[in-house]
């Protein structure tokens, strides 16, 4: 698992029937930044990601990738790589918190 920020939305009319009502994110990993760790920092990477939860741009999510992500009750029998699994409230590291919801703008 992995935390990522929504940067963007995948419209797709034409799809695998099964993958017909799922709706897709452009997500951006983010790791701890290295030098000072009291915040988080881009990986510089983008995918897109299946999302379950309604999760929305600017979100930090929960990510898992490869067969982990076709776990879900929802994503079972679905055709994907990476799905979103949890909106994220916060994370704290090294006894601090570098990302908190509340105060994003």
């Amino acid at each position: 698992m992995f935390v990522a920020r929504v940067t963007g939305t995948v419209v797709s009319t034409q799809k695998v029937e099964t993958m017909v009502g799922h709706k897709l994110l452009v997500v951006e990993p983010y790791r701890l930044e290295a030098k000072h760790r009291k915040s988080l920092a881009t990986t510089g990477r983008t995918f897109v990601a299946v999302d379950t939860l309604g999760a929305g741009v600017d979100d930090f999510v929960l990510l898992t990738q490869g067969s982990s992500a076709r776990m879900t009750e929802g994503t079972s029998k679905l055709p994907i790589d990476a799905v979103v699994i949890g909106i994220v409230d916060q994370v704290h590291v090294d006894n601090g918190c570098v990302y908190h919801r509340e105060n994003e703008t």
